[in-house]
């Protein structure tokens, strides 16, 4: 039985280029109003059977989202229909539905009125919402005073107690800390082995191998493969191997082929650093060994580079000790090192230089990864701290559990 049907859905939004946002700016500067057509979506279909968990996967912008909120009918279609067969409960955006005055007990009869539960239903249910979010001591806190990942505990237990037929979710995967994205990854699994309609959008690819049944995945608006998760995954993430990331906002950078120097590099802005600025780092760039071009997207197997360019402000310091450290997306700290545990040694400080650091094989598993770059002296006295400098993705065709690969041999005796 068929839960959700797309046939040939079509949208397109007007993008304003410099929109008047008064009536009288709308009159005098008539010019503002220009705008163009883009197209989100050309031509969709899609059949999704009832009890069945699908992943929908692709590049920011390529229409995913847009397609959960015709789901959900937030928007309409400008061409095509969609049927739903069903009651539904979704998650699409940050405390949407939410208001920030009202405490977060208020929100939840506010919210789950939204799906369409009476209010002896919500009070049924009350105790089974507030527990799974965890928000116990802060329930009647007004949801203004919330962080982020308190809105999202929210909003979460509310869409999942609703008793739906369909459940549609927009990046919930990544909701709060690392248990409770565990909690919610098993809560799932339990929906879906109630059989519940699931539709996910998320760019954690590893969870939608594990959860979803089917995977599609859409580019520029249009479906470019449809079928097994591990299949369509390593298709997507396949053909973005073969994207070299381009920025407009950074300049072209250069790797020499001998000694890997940066030829130009811009300076980055780092948000989260510490340290007694003696020396300060000015960009950190990965690149592929092999191409010699600046890349983010690795396999398990390959090998890259890190650059980092630092401007020393005291003159006095001659040396200093460079460590790094790579965290996986859920704080796991999966690998560091410095020179000096190493070999010992310290980095001779130029006015302004390059320190090079060559990973030979990544190993790590499927993820996305950061680095947290330093400068200290011996005693451990930071130069400059930079924590999640950089990103970067990871993603392995033989699906291991753990942090990393390990090169195994299995026999039978």
């Amino acid at each position: 039985m068929i839960a959700i049907s797309v046939n040939e859905v079509w949208k397109s939004f007007k993008i304003y280029h410099d929109k008047g946002a008064t009536l009288k700016e709308k009159i005098l500067f008539q010019n503002r109003n220009k705008h163009e057509h883009r197209q989100v979506l050309k031509g969709v279909s899609i059949d999704i059977n009832k009890g069945e968990v699908v992943g929908l996967v692709g590049q920011n912008g390529c229409g995913k989202s847009t397609l959960l909120k015709l789901m959900t009918r937030i928007i309409y279609p400008d061409q095509g229909e969609i049927k739903m067969h069903g009651k539904i409960s979704s998650l699409l955006e940050l405390g949407a539905g939410f208001h920030p005055d009202m405490s977060g007990k208020e929100n939840i009869y506010t919210n789950a009125s939204i799906f369409g539960l009476t209010k002896k239903e919500i009070d049924q249910r009350l105790g089974k919402i507030i527990e799974f979010s965890e928000l116990q001591e802060f329930i009647d806190n007004p949801v203004r005073t919330y962080s982020s990942g308190m809105y999202m505990r929210l909003a979460f237990s509310v869409a999942i107690n609703v008793d739906a037929d369909i459940l549609l979710v927009d990046e919930i995967l990544a909701v709060g800390d690392a248990s409770f994205q565990a909690k919610c990854f098993h809560k799932m699994q339990e929906l879906k082995n109630s059989g519940t309609t699931i539709v996910i959008v998320s760019h954690d690819l590893s969870s939608v191998e594990k959860l979803c049944d089917r995977a599609i995945w859409i580019d520029q608006g249009v479906i470019q493969l449809s079928g097994k998760p591990r299949d369509v995954c390593a298709a997507y993430l396949d053909k973005l191997m073969n994207r070299i990331i381009s920025n407009d906002d950074l300049l072209e950078v250069e790797i020499d082929d001998e000694v890997g120097e940066i030829i130009e590099t811009p300076r980055m802005v780092f948000e989260n650093r510490t340290g007694n600025e003696r020396v300060l780092i000015d960009s950190v760039r990965i690149f592929d060994v092999k191409t010699k071009k600046e890349r983010y997207l690795f396999e398990t197997a390959d090998s890259l580079r890190v650059v980092v360019k630092y401007t020393k402000k005291d003159p006095t310091l001659m040396d200093a000790i460079f460590g790094t450290t790579i965290i996986r997306e859920d704080g796991v700290n999966c690998f560091g090192t410095n020179t000096w545990i190493e070999d010992g040694s310290k980095i001779n400080l130029s006015e302004s230089g390059e320190i090079s650091i060559l990973i030979k094989k990544i190993q790590l598993l499927d993820g996305r990864y950061s680095l947290d770059i330093a400068l200290h002296d011996e005693c451990g006295v930071y130069y400059d701290h930079i924590r999640d400098s950089i990103k970067f993705d990871v993603f392995s065709h033989v699906k291991n559990s753990g942090v990393f690969r390990m090169e195994s041999l299995i026999e039978s005796v």
